[in-house]
């Protein structure tokens, strides 16, 4: 039996990369997982296909995030997703990993890019779980997926960082607000992983050999490097961590 046998956890951005290792490793540990995803539907159901080669439980849920209506349609496909599989409303885990980026200097920042990283990655989350809050279990976790590139000078990514800084801004208030319902809320901080979202930075030899140097480790990070601290924050074997970042960047620019 599995430290999350019983348990439901929602993961958005579960189709690919960090989300899809999240999705697998809570389903591992025996917990029902509703695997979101925005536009790749083949990615998200061989993630749910992959979990139930596992003998895991898994189903997906479809919502394009950082448009109108996008956390109604969220849940309306998560409580559609939920009767499918014999459970009633209400879940223990949600795990905010959904995000999107955007490389750009203060000079080349536009009202459309801010827009769109700020949407993704600050507002819905918020609405998530706010409109989540009724639903969320007590005893349960909240899992904020933010990044290192907010502790660190990153102009490269303004934007991306800012909107990942108000990520961890959110996780304080909530763990405050919530601890009395026996919710932990926690951020986990990866570095570079390799993953989709930054194959660009990744075009040659060298230019992945420099992102791996960032790291004391002197490697990319995997996704399952970031999903076995998921996994720990998931478990009761977290409880009496809240308010916290994580840092899961293999020592990043110590």
């Amino acid at each position: 039996m599995g430290a999350l046998t019983g348990k439901t956890a929602l993961v958005t951005g579960a189709s690919r990369g960090i989300g899809r290792s999240i999705a697998r490793r809570l389903a591992d540990e025996g917990a029902l997982v509703a695997v979101h995803f925005g536009k790749d539907a083949d990615a998200a159901r061989e993630t749910v296909a992959g979990i139930r080669r596992s003998h895991g439980r898994a189903f997906d849920v479809r919502a394009e995030l950082g448009v109108p209506g996008d956390v109604k349609t969220l849940y309306a496909k998560f409580d559609e997703g939920l009767a499918s599989e014999g459970e009633g409303p209400g879940f223990d885990i949600l795990v905010n990993n959904a995000g999107t980026s955007g490389s750009a200097v203060i000079d080349e920042v536009t009202p459309e890019l801010f827009d769109r990283l700020f949407a993704v990655n600050t507002r819905a989350p918020l609405f998530i779980v706010q409109q989540g809050l009724k639903r969320i279990r007590d005893g349960g976790r909240i899992i904020n997926i933010s990044s290192a590139a907010t502790r660190i000078a990153y102009p490269e990514s303004i934007v991306y960082s800012m909107s990942k800084g108000a990520l961890d801004t959110f996780t304080l208030a909530l763990a405050k607000e919530l601890g009395g319902r026996g919710i932990t809320v926690n951020t986990v901080a990866p570095g570079f992983v390799e993953t989709d979202m930054n194959a660009a930075k990744r075009t040659s030899r060298e230019a992945t050999a420099e992102l791996a140097s960032w790291s004391v480790f002197d490697r990319l990070g995997r996704p399952d490097d970031v999903a076995d601290v998921v996994a720990f924050l998931a478990s009761d074997s977290s409880r009496w961590i809240t308010g916290q970042c994580i840092d899961a960047s293999g020592g990043s620019r110590l």
